[in-house]
């Protein structure tokens, strides 16, 4: 009996669809066009369009809508493709772990990063892997933590670091450090040694939007002295939240290796945030029920080997190890002085 199509929970492997279908659509999916597709695939164009027509046929419902730029997935697409892409990679994990249990780890793993984390891990990250496990192929994603977060959840990314802990029980997470954060201000503003947050109290500010970890910390710090922040500019780039405090619209809060380099050269002053101070954690995160590859477990073991490494030469500033007592962690120099 052939089953109907269940758009909250489609039957792939009922609808008689192969290997090489589905990742035929995804590519159309992910290129937004079936001729960018079929240069891809090496297909010809008339071929895939009856690939799709045949497919839409197949489970009564519209795939993908035809528009002057391009083709977009509808529901229906959306769903095929999440449930593509999650079986395409199951298939090339399976692969890569029976083929190299006699060998050293080898395969494709895709890692997920911010932005600020990325320029501090991932360089000596894949330095790492080349010279211990050069089998490996590593891919790097990067993007602001709630692209990431969702990428791990749709299986486009094996294994992520973030800043936060997603609340999704299917997600197993790992503390890696913590890492303080210190306020910011234009050079040529009064900059105590030390400030409490409350003192931030009336003082316009530089923050990314609410959608950021790091503003949601703020904001509960701030509503623990029962103030909210006084916003001068929201922006979600930490570059561009620098030029704005050094150009006099504000202070901040920004981790102290992201604004080291500008506090050294004179262009920020920099307050430490009275003790405890105030921390942030970053966690190395994969899917909790997923199977894990030997070459995913070897990138989770040689990433934290560069995060301790980090660590201990100082490079990753004004860090610890999770769980550190606040008197042993690494604090930032006196950069006003």
């Amino acid at each position: 009996m052939t089953q109907g199509l269940d758009l909250e929970e489609p039957d792939i492997s009922g609808m008689g669809m192969d290997l090489r279908q589905l990742r035929y659509f995804l590519e159309i999916v992910e290129r937004g066009s079936i001729t960018g597709a079929a240069a891809t695939l090496n297909v010809a164009q008339p071929a895939l369009s009856l690939h799709v027509r045949n497919l839409e046929a197949r489970l009564g419902t519209r795939l993908l809508l035809r528009r002057p730029t391009g083709v977009v997935p509808t529901e229906a697409g959306e769903i095929l493709a999440r449930r593509a892409r999650s079986i395409l990679a199951e298939v090339a994990r399976t692969e890569a772990e029976i083929r190299g249990l006699e060998t050293d780890p080898s395969g494709r793993v895709v890692i997920g990063l911010t932005g600020t984390i990325g320029g501090l891990l991932a360089v000596p990250l894949i330095e790492a892997l080349r010279e211990r496990y050069p089998q490996i192929t590593l891919q790097i994603a990067e993007a602001m933590s709630g692209f990431v977060a969702g990428w791990l959840s749709e299986g486009r990314v094996d294994l992520a670091v973030l800043y936060e802990a997603p609340a999704d029980p299917g997600l197993a997470c790992d503390p890696l450090l913590e890492e303080e954060l210190v306020v910011l201000w234009p050079s040529d503003w009064t900059a105590p040694p030390e400030i409490a947050m409350a003192a931030l109290d009336g003082v316009p500010l530089v923050l990314p939007s609410r959608a950021h970890g790091l503003r949601r910390m703020i904001d509960a710090e701030l509503a623990g002295d029962g103030i909210a922040p006084e916003l001068a500019v929201e922006i979600d780039s930490y570059s561009n939240i620098k030029n704005l405090v050094a150009a006099g619209f504000g202070a901040s809060v920004l981790p102290w290796h992201a604004v080291a380099p500008e506090a050294e050269a004179g262009r920020l002053a920099v307050s430490r945030i009275v003790a405890p101070g105030l921390w942030r954690g970053a966690w190395l995160i994969r899917p909790g029920a997923r199977p894990v590859t030997r070459a995913q477990e070897a990138v989770a073991e040689t990433l934290r080997m560069v995060v301790g490494d980090l660590l201990a030469r100082g490079v990753w500033a004004a860090a610890r190890a999770p769980g550190t007592a606040p008197s042993s962690g690494a604090s930032p120099p006196d950069a006003n002085s």
